[in-house]
């Protein structure tokens, strides 16, 4: 475990690199605390009337379950949020832990202190944003351990939740992961339909090389067959997809043997992996094994704030 041996106060968090955008984290915040306040400034009906304004407490977010913790990036600016939209002052805060970091059951992770209607107000926003991302970071860290030795990597797909791809990604690369592409920008990722839609693996590369000749291009294959075609047509790199393990291997040592020509080809398997034949998918060259799981099923972890009494 890789956590702070002592409380520190600090604006980030995180072990993580490159790190998650500030802009991104206030717009992302923004957009949630409408979503539970309504448009700002925006109200909280139970907090406001319950709690006097000049109220203070200290409260303590704490792991209620073992995992890697992510996303407490987002805690002081959601926190720096609630009190401008309510006129208060922003709570002070105080880490003991950093993204990235194996947590335990019972741990606390921060201490917020200041206006009590800010701590109850800005609860389930942070905790949202947390949890989900400590769940993706969770995920992930079992794929990573479980390639432990490989050589391979585990990535992740485009298959985020709307409007939070930034924090996903980040998320996993605080569990051990890495981020291959980050949208369809990036990257160019001739699939099935694309080769449809253009007449031939070869016709779609040529259509990509001449539109947008600053992007590498990744093709899909389904077979050995293939896989001959796309560096045939100077494909960038591979996506090994749905491969019985005795041809994937088949298909990695072909692939590897024509290097020596078309130079290094990074090889990337996917399709119905899980974590048991994780290593036995590595096992056969490949540089990744990209899990859509992830990020689209990957349960959070549990975090709560509780305010002391």
């Amino acid at each position: 475990m890789t956590s702070l041996p002592d409380a520190v106060p600090s604006a980030v968090p995180s072990l993580v690199d490159p790190p998650l955008a500030p802009a991104w984290i206030a717009r992302a915040v923004e957009t949630a605390l409408d979503e539970d306040l309504g448009a700002a400034p925006g109200r909280d009906v139970t907090t406001q009337a319950t709690v006097d304004p000049s109220d203070t407490g200290v409260a303590d977010l704490v792991a209620r379950a073992e995992g890697v913790v992510a996303g407490l990036v987002v805690v002081t600016e959601t926190l720096r949020q609630v009190a401008q939209r309510f006129g208060l002052p922003e709570p002070e805060v105080t880490f003991s832990a950093r993204d990235g970091d194996a947590v335990v059951r019972g741990q606390v992770l921060a201490t917020l202190s200041g206006p009590t209607q800010v701590l109850l107000t800005a609860e389930r926003t942070l905790l949202n944003l947390a949890s989900r991302a400590s769940g993706v970071a969770t995920a992930t860290r079992a794929w990573a351990d479980a390639l432990a030795g490989t050589g391979a990597q585990v990535l992740d797909t485009r298959k985020t939740t709307p409007g939070l791809r930034a924090l996903e990604k980040y998320a996993v690369r605080a569990g051990g992961g890495t981020n291959k592409r980050m949208g369809l920008h990036d990257v160019a990722m001739v699939k099935d339909n694309h080769v449809v839609a253009a007449g031939s693996v070869r016709a779609a590369i040529e259509a990509v090389r001449s539109r947008f000749p600053d992007v590498l291009i990744q093709v899909e294959a389904d077979t050995a067959e293939q896989a001959d075609e796309a560096l045939d047509a100077g494909a960038d790199f591979l996506l090994l997809d749905n491969m019985p393990t005795p041809v994937l291997e088949a298909t990695v040592a072909a692939v590897r043997a024509r290097e020596a020509t078309v130079g290094r080809i990074e090889l990337e398997a996917t399709g119905n992996l899980t974590l048991d034949r994780a290593r036995e998918v590595a096992q056969t060259g490949v540089d990744y094994l990209s899990v859509g799981a992830l990020t689209h099923s990957a349960p959070i972890l549990d975090l709560a704030l509780d305010l002391r009494s």
